[in-house]
């Protein structure tokens, strides 16, 4: 018998007319579940020992209760569970996906079986001493490790930090009658714990392990796997209680293989028929042996704020939210009308909404000093929805990740980037100056640079995103995507590239993993795509054919990271581009591999999805080390000729193969989702989950110039944009997706002199910047930080988003980000005592008798905000505020 689709992806790329609101995916509904413990083991509080420097606590108050704390703070809970409630659960569900040009959405269909309910039989601390004795336990934990990431042998095992902590019972599907009052089941609807695995007859039963080992310090790692599924198990049998029967049956451990196939599960074999959880038995039916939904519930305070998930667009704190975490576009839009509107009418989902984004990331950090973060890269969702409770549920049979000690975020934080990675010290050329983005070839090149002169505008470089040609297709005109200098729009290349050399300028081009028919580009000299092929190094489809995969207005191959020979012919590329004279670039996309994609390695698709742009930056940052290490004489000697690319798109671990990041495609718009307010909320979300480096396009992206819908980047907009990103890591220009709707900062005089007047501010505190820059090397700070980071006892920052950030510690900038305001209200925290000094009037602003004399809180002000003169700050008296206003009066900027 055949077993059930258990993924089934659509596509939607071809329809020309959606639904313009788009409902909310469907999802499993928020698990209750109750925990039951073997007393005659765990009669009353004990602690069990995690490595040297944390601990297990287990109490029986409410039916039972687990947490883990540091040693240092024996008393301060760092995750717990919810007493009498089930913390690991499991089920089996159909997973649908559907898919249109790099947007994504992943829902649940058909539950077809819940593990909801919780035994814990026995908790098992194993010492180093028991390595020689293999015992039972030790024989589990071997198995256990042999699927492990960072293990499977006993060499391995040996490495570990000892003791290790092991948690083992049982989840069933069975639902005990709730007690009057007891905890949230009061309140429960009885039909749909039926309806969920809710039935008083047990039908489905697992073993699970639940694995602690300390990783760092400051870090414990956790685990948890299961059994095979059994069914049709009797009520006599309930493992509420670990009851005899199950006791003696002998169980193994999931053999986790390696996954060619487009299934979330091993074929046929794997699979036993069940009974529905309702009590109704269907025949019919084929069922996994194995979960493809693990679910963790743990308890949350009322009051606890959560920040980090990634880069995020349109919200700072999540408390109250369900977080997806999935890489995919942006949107057009999110949320904000009428564009998100019209967006999804013509592409289905493209507008995006609130929680789309190229770069999330399964971590967060707390107010109450809590972190957490997964590994792996599969698809999860976060619900912080119940007030009392955290609930993750990972689209996988398995589940690994750690838990973060630290006493501020600063060092939750250092502690998260010193193992998922820090990206490298930026070389001083890219945040010397603008970066001046431009299109138009050689001649329109040099017109610009000489305008510029003129205004004396420090430059960095000029980045070239048109160097490979442009062409007009349906929507405008596009690059062709075929990575080689096109000498027709860019004579003379190399004396350009020289003259700028001269002066100190540096030359910045363009490349993205997929390659795009070139057949009728009159001067190609390769056909990428066809080598590509050839070589067979390109991503595939379920037929084993080259997936030619929908973006924008044309199709194109995506190259198959996980081929052996596809980096190296990539970094080919690359070197031909270097030796072209171009030393940085933007490594575009990474997040539209198609989740039916069919991988050399033969992984998941959906968790292969999640991970393509960790790999796609791996492959652009190898080739900078490496063409580093190859280098000769003054460029091998002279950190000013290291390479730098910037890219969008990431997950957990791209702050360590990244070298810089941009926000992507903002609208040319003050709206809050997915314009200028996007853009700074992006920069501090970031900022929060290791992305230290990051910036957005001056003056936004995505113009709109339709008949009815228009958006169009205003003249007043790009300098309130050239003002904020003046305090940001870099300093650059995008002229758009439609550079002759938008105003440009070549417009006009007044363009000209506020891009200058904003260039010399950022070069103002390049010394404080470069300062930064190694510390985000060293540490995985920010160089733009929420105010939560420097200030996390002042409750009053808790609410701020995109309304004012901080550089570093030293300086606060207040942006305008309003159409016609020319004031803003500031707040000023004090939780160190400092005032803060106005750097255009010199006004002080600090604690005076009227003010609240709660000493973790300051206070607010309105402040006068005209175009040219934002409201930045800078502390009182410090060295580094000393000396951005000297160079500012040095500069006549003041």
């Amino acid at each position: 018998m055949a077993p059930p689709t258990l993924l089934k992806v659509t596509q939607k790329h071809h329809h020309h007319l959606n639904n313009p609101f788009p409902s909310a995916p469907k999802c499993l509904p928020f698990m209750h579940g109750s925990l039951s413990s073997n007393h005659a083991v765990l009669p009353q509080h004990q602690t069990f020992p995690i490595g040297d420097d944390f601990q297990l606590n287990w109490s029986p108050r409410g039916g039972g209760l687990l947490s883990i704390s540091h040693r240092s703070q024996p008393e301060r809970s760092l995750w717990s569970t919810i007493p009498g409630e089930a913390f690991v659960s499991a089920a089996v569900v159909e997973t649908e996906a559907e898919e249109s040009r790099g947007s994504f959405v992943i829902q649940d269909g058909k539950i077809i079986s819940i593990c909801g309910q919780q035994s814990v039989e026995k908790i098992t601390v194993i010492q180093r001493s028991d390595i020689d004795r293999k015992s039972k336990d030790l024989e589990l934990l071997s198995g256990i490790l042999q699927s492990s990431a960072d293990a499977g042998s006993s060499e391995k095992l040996k490495e570990r930090n000892f003791p290790i902590c092991l948690i083992t019972g049982w989840i069933f599907s069975k639902k005990k009658a709730p007690k009057p009052g007891h905890g949230d089941h009061a309140h429960d609807d009885p039909k749909k714990y039926n309806k969920f695995g809710g039935s008083r007859k047990p039908s489905l039963a697992a073993r699970y392990w639940v694995f602690l080992d300390q990783k760092t310090r400051f870090q414990v790692g956790f685990q948890v796997k299961f059994g095979e599924v059994v069914h049709d198990v009797a009520a006599r049998n309930s493992p509420r209680s670990g009851g005899r029967r199950f006791q003696s049956t002998r169980w193994k451990l999931i053999r986790l293989r390696k996954r060619r196939s487009l299934a979330w599960f091993p074929r046929a074999r794997g699979f036993a028929a069940l009974s529905s959880d309702e009590g109704q038995q269907d025949d019919s039916i084929c069922l996994p042996k194995e979960f493809n939904r693990v679910v963790i519930t743990y308890s949350s305070e009322v009051d606890e704020k959560f920040y980090g998930f990634g880069v995020q667009f349109s919200h700072m704190e999540f408390k109250g939210k369900r977080v997806p975490i999935l890489v995919q576009e942006q949107g057009i839009g999110r949320g904000d009308q009428p564009i998100t509107f019209a967006a999804n009418l013509v592409s289905y989902r493209s507008g995006g909404d609130w929680s789309t984004t190229y770069a999330p990331s399964p971590f967060y950090m707390t107010t109450k000093m809590r972190s957490l973060y997964l590994e792996g890269y599969n698809y999860s969702v976060f619900d912080l929805t119940k007030p009392d409770r955290v609930q993750v549920q990972i689209y996988s049979d398995s589940v690994q990740g750690r838990i973060l000690q630290g006493k501020s975020p600063v060092e939750l934080i250092e502690r998260y980037t010193e193992t998922i990675g820090r990206p490298p010290r930026l070389p001083n050329w890219i945040i010397s100056g603008a970066v001046v983005g431009m299109q138009g070839g050689t001649e329109a090149v040099r017109h610009i640079w000489s305008q510029l002169q003129d205004y004396e505008v420090p430059i960095s470089a000029f980045w070239l995103q048109d160097w490979v040609g442009q062409r007009e297709t349906v929507i405008g005109k596009q690059l062709w995507w075929n990575w080689e200098l096109d000498d027709l729009r860019y004579p003379r290349w190399f004396q350009l590239v020289n003259d700028l050399r001269s002066h100190n300028i540096k030359v910045m081009a363009y490349c993205n993993p997929c390659l795009a028919l070139t057949d009728d580009k009159p001067n190609r000299k390769r056909n990428m795509l066809k080598e590509a092929d050839h070589l067979d190094i390109l991503v595939k489809d379920r037929s084993g054919s080259t997936y030619m995969v929908p973006n924008t207005a044309f199709n194109v191959g995506m190259i198959d990271f996980t081929h052996p020979d596809a980096s190296g012919w990539f970094k080919k590329i690359l070197k031909e581009m270097v030796d072209c004279g171009v030393r940085g670039w933007m490594a575009d996309f990474g997040e539209g591999l198609p989740l039916d994609a069919k991988l050399f390695s033969g992984e998941d698709p959906i968790s292969a999805h999640n991970r393509y742009p960790e790999i796609w930056a791996k492959v652009n940052r190898e080739f900078v080390d490496e063409w580093k290490s190859t280098c000769r004489g003054k460029e091998k000697e002279d950190p000013e000729e290291s390479l730098v690319f910037f890219m969008r798109a990431g997950f957990r671990d791209s702050p360590k193969w990244g070298m810089l990041f941009w926000e992507g495609d903002q609208m040319v718009s003050w709206q809050n989702n997915d314009g200028i307010k996007s853009s700074v909320v992006g920069l501090l979300s970031g900022g929060l989950s290791g992305f230290a480096f990051n910036h957005s396009d001056i003056g936004g992206y995505c113009a709109v110039n339709l008949p009815i819908i228009k958006y169009r980047r205003s003249e007043e907009l790009l300098l309130r944009w050239m003002e904020v990103n003046a305090f940001s890591t870099v300093f650059r220009t995008h002229e758009g997706n439609n550079p002759s709707s938008n105003c440009q900062f070549y417009s006009n005089h007044r363009t000209l002199a506020h891009f200058a007047r904003f260039a010399k501010v950022y070069k103002a505190w390049k010394f404080y910047r470069v300062q930064l820059v190694k510390e985000a090397a060293e540490k995985g700070l920010p160089v733009s930080r929420h105010l939560f980071l420097q200030y996390p006892e002042d409750e009053c920052i808790h609410s701020l988003t995109y309304q004012q950030f901080l550089v570093g510690t030293e300086i606060l900038v207040v942006p305008v980000l309003d159409k016609g305001k020319k004031n803003v209200k500031a707040y000023f925290p004090f939780g160190d005592g400092c005032s803060w000094q106005h750097i255009w009037s010199g006004k002080l602003f600090n604690r005076s008798s009227d003010h609240t004399t709660n000493t973790q809180q300051g206070f607010e002000a309105w402040v006068e905000s005209p175009i040219g003169y934002p409201a930045v700050f800078v502390k009182h008296g410090s060295p580094v505020g000393e000396t951005f206003l000297k160079n500012l009066r040095d500069l006549n900027l003041t």
